[in-house]
């Protein structure tokens, strides 16, 4: 029955390949902000935790793993456009609304929520904790990929102060990135905690470089990198992606993304005199991602999810 349902989410899933133009104006820049404002609109069964866990993927893939936690009984799906009609009343009971939701741009009309919204407690704190990054200048930019922001480039906005939450769902706060004289960020390394629940991941980071900070991410330059090596300067992104049961549509968003995002990594870790080194969990991965970034450096790690 689980292979059935998979079959039939990448078989929508490659459906929605061809969609309307995207829409550029008012979009932010950084694709995890702009995917958990997306996730926002939209009612979770957990809070939100999944979303901000895969926040940094492209929207596909956030949705394929993330699906199963919406509350489907406040959701309505309308196939709009027509591209996710199949002829298996089964399989379209299972994946309309998956192909509809994982659409690049969304028609309007086609997700209609029941009632109000309330959003998430996880995307809600990891939205606050974006902003109080962003309201001071010298600290912006901790996310991946978000190069560092000098002083002067935009005046200090006043931080939302909320009450600490209950419970240990909360992500661990990440303290300011230090700056040089000039007021970019250090080249020099700073361990901080690790972003997000998956453990997959995680474990794979610290074993297999090895990590100096097991148990850590590591600032350099502005930028948070999963691991630092042992013993030699080189700086670690690590991707746990089942990458082989990817439809090839899926594969191209995720491979087009993260080459763009690899190459600005790769730009400031050798700015500050690190090799980089991109883990992948398959050949397909590595092969894949080496045709459209030749410069990068790529390993396979074996690491499953």
């Amino acid at each position: 029955m689980r292979l059935r349902a998979c079959a039939a989410l990448l078989l929508f899933l490659s459906a929605c390949a061809t969609s309307a133009p995207r829409h550029k104006e008012h979009a932010p820049r950084n694709p995890r902000i702009a995917n958990l404002q997306r996730a926002a609109t939209l009612p979770w069964t957990d809070g939100g935790r999944c979303v901000v866990r895969e926040a940094s993927q492209p929207w596909p893939v956030l949705v394929e793993r993330c699906y199963q936690t919406l509350d489907h009984d406040r959701l309505e799906f309308h196939d709009t456009t027509g591209r996710c009609t199949v002829a298996s009343a089964d399989a379209a009971a299972v994946g309309i609304g998956f192909c509809v939701l994982a659409a690049p741009e969304i028609a309007v009309g086609a997700v209609i929520v029941l009632g109000v919204v309330v959003v998430g407690v996880a995307i809600n704190e990891a939205l606050d904790a974006y902003e109080l990054r962003h309201a001071y200048p010298g600290e912006a930019g901790t996310s991946r990929g978000t190069k560092v922001a000098s002083r002067e480039a935009e005046a200090p906005r006043k931080a939302k102060l909320k009450p600490e939450p209950a419970g240990q769902d909360r992500q661990p706060p990440v303290p300011p990135v230090p700056v040089d004289r000039t007021g970019r960020a250090s080249c020099d390394p700073v361990p901080v905690p690790h972003a997000g629940e998956d453990d997959p991941h995680n474990e794979c980071a610290d074993k297999f470089p090895p990590n100096r900070y097991p148990g850590m991410d590591v600032l350099v330059g502005g930028v948070r990198f999963d691991a630092l090596q042992v013993g030699v300067r080189k700086l670690w992104e690590i991707k746990t992606h089942q990458f082989d049961t990817y439809t090839d549509f899926l594969r191209r968003q995720v491979i087009g993304e993260q080459a763009t995002k690899m190459r600005e990594e790769q730009d400031i870790a050798e700015s500050c005199g690190y090799g980089f080194v991109v883990g992948v969990s398959s050949t397909a991965h590595k092969t894949a991602l080496e045709r459209a970034a030749p410069e990068l450096e790529i390993v396979v790690t074996g690491c499953k999810r």
